[in-house]
């Protein structure tokens, strides 16, 4: 277990690690969030499947081939596209607001709060 230490710079609690990521017991304790991501490879046979040659209507073996590596990309892109929406919803459902300027003013207040806190 860490024990929150006082910071010279700051009069507030600090962790002296960030070794939870920004997260303990699923609720942010102020440092920066780091997200790690994995993902299982996609399943492929090393039997060819049974299928049927389009053109001369035969059946034929459908070829092997691995493509595992193509979804790695696009995985991050989806990746980093879901937690920014979930974010934006948390940060939405937090300070909520018509408007980002209300959003806005809302969590300067919120962060103004915590600073005198």
């Amino acid at each position: 277990m860490q024990i929150p230490a006082i910071d010279a710079g700051d009069p507030g609690f600090v962790r002296r690690t960030n070794r939870a990521g920004g997260l303990e017991g699923g609720i942010t304790n102020g440092e920066e969030i780091r997200v790690r991501g994995y993902m299982k490879p996609i399943s492929t046979l090393r039997k060819a499947l049974e299928s049927v040659d389009i053109n001369t209507k035969e059946p034929s073996l459908a070829a092997f081939e691995r493509s595992d590596i193509t979804a790695v990309p696009a995985a991050g892109v989806i990746g980093e596209a879901m937690l920014a929406v979930v974010l934006a919803n948390s940060m939405r459902e937090k300070f909520g607001g018509d408007s980002m300027d209300e959003i806005g003013r809302t969590f300067e207040s919120y962060k103004e709060m915590l600073r005198t806190y």
